[in-house]
């Protein structure tokens, strides 16, 4: 099982630059916007790494309360980050200077009492640095002053941020796979859940989660040791809505980090709808299993949605992840539960695979003499060797003369001739190119 990491969130009016910040922090120079294939997200949540400390980052700037006054949403997106984060970084602009909105947000803060780094943006000139200190009203002590935009003080955040966060609590290793159940609002996710305990009737030790507000269930199933972990049990505190998609998505995405697979439910009767991709879109980034579930299959016209025509509309959706597998089955009255359980087991034994050197560096050169890598970026790819290093997920190191050589193409290709002669259902590949300097791709 993966550490929970701690989790801090960037909180401030609009426009005082917390989404230039968050990328910053991240390290990551790119739009909010990403084009991730098949994929348009806003980027709302990431894993941040600094002096070998990693922590959860969540941008509230990218949670979009609708049908709430301007100052509301202020409010809430830091009711949010207080429900959620060990460590507040809040952020004014210190162009436009003091705010009522600020004031509003800074008295929210200190009743909070979660630690707060205090940060005023936008001093992209030395000459301003004096402007800082107008928001000594706030009552926050003085400020880091930061240019987001020049990177200037980002050290210095990150820093503080180090400083502040809470002690690693490293959780109890569990035997077998962990996997988590997400999904949008009423799409059946308590039902799964409670259809998978009530098959096993085994329950060992279910806890309530601490801070993480999840529940832990550790079950057998023919032999193998599962723990699932149930996102739809959350509770809800203070004024904040399990309605509003992108903070359900905030906890949903902790889950994800601690699981090895990633089952999301679908609503069979509904379709899909782009917050599944998002969803899964963090999967993908952090290298975990994934099994698509669409429930309420009972509920769907037969004739008019055939299972293999409804399978290849999924599969265009999810383009991004065409080694999912696809299950159909109704949580509610448990039919077809048994083709969940057989995915499961399967994604786990391929999340899991390990592969003999000498079978690897066969199915490699066979691939190279069948199809010879392009020439790209002023040369041409020479594999010399390859090996395994690590499982959860497969992950393969290629011995190369540049990985600048490496066309994505053909990295597919080697991906898609490694699912041909293995079982990698529902499991990423991770490649490693070591030439001049190592590539993680």
């Amino acid at each position: 099982m993966n550490d929970a990491k701690p989790t801090v969130a960037i909180v401030g009016a609009p426009n005082v630059g917390k989404s230039t910040i968050f990328n910053r922090l991240l390290g990551e120079r790119r739009a909010i916007v990403d084009d991730t294939p098949g994929i348009t997200r806003d980027r709302l949540y990431g894993v941040a790494t600094w002096k070998d400390r990693s922590f959860s980052l969540i941008d509230t700037g990218g949670i979009e309360l609708a049908d709430h006054p301007f100052q509301e949403q202020i409010r809430m997106q830091a009711e949010i980050a207080i429900e959620e984060a060990d460590v507040i970084v809040f952020v004014v602009d210190g162009e436009m200077g003091l705010t009522d909105d600020d004031m509003e947000v800074s008295k929210i803060l200190r009743a909070s009492g979660k630690a707060i780094i205090f940060c005023v943006n936008k001093i992209d000139d030395v000459t301003h640095i004096g402007d800082a200190y107008q928001f000594s009203r706030l009552g926050l002590g003085d400020p880091i002053v930061l240019s987001s935009l020049h990177g200037v003080g980002i050290g210095d955040l990150l820093n503080k941020i180090i400083e502040l966060l809470p002690e690693e609590i490293v959780e109890t290793e569990n035997e077998g796979t962990t996997f988590c159940i997400i999904g949008r609002p009423n799409v059946g996710k308590s039902s799964l859940a409670n259809a998978i305990l009530k098959e096993e009737r085994v329950i060992v030790s279910p806890i309530s989660g601490t801070t993480r507000d999840a529940i832990d269930s550790y079950f057998e199933k023919d032999g193998e040791k599962y723990t699932l972990i149930d996102t739809a049990g959350l509770r809800k505190r203070g004024k904040i809505y399990e309605s509003i998609d992108k903070y359900s998505a905030i906890r949903a995405l902790k889950a994800i980090e601690r699981s090895d697979i990633v089952v999301d439910v679908i609503d069979a009767a509904e379709g899909i709808v782009d917050q599944d991709k998002h969803i899964l879109s963090y999967a993908t980034d952090l290298k975990k299993g994934i099994i698509l579930v669409l429930n309420k299959w009972d509920l769907v016209d037969k004739k008019a949605n055939p299972m293999e025509e409804y399978r290849k509309k999924v599969q265009n959706e999810f383009k991004f992840i065409p080694y999912a597998p696809i299950v159909f089955l109704s949580a509610l009255t448990r039919s077809r539960l048994n083709t969940f359980f057989d995915a499961l087991k399967k994604v786990s034994v391929a999340y899991h695979t390990r592969i003999t050197t000498g079978l690897l560096n066969t199915i490699i050169h066979d691939a190279v003499a069948l199809n010879e890598p392009p020439y790209f970026k002023g040369g041409r790819l020479k594999i010399l060797y390859a090996t395994q290093v690590s499982t959860a997920p497969p992950t393969f190191m290629l011995s190369v003369n540049n990985p600048d050589f490496m066309h994505f193409s053909y990295q597919r290709y080697l991906e898609n001739q490694l699912r041909s002669a293995f079982n990698f259902d529902g499991t990423p590949i991770r490649f490693i190119l070591k030439g001049r300097r190592e590539k993680d791709l």
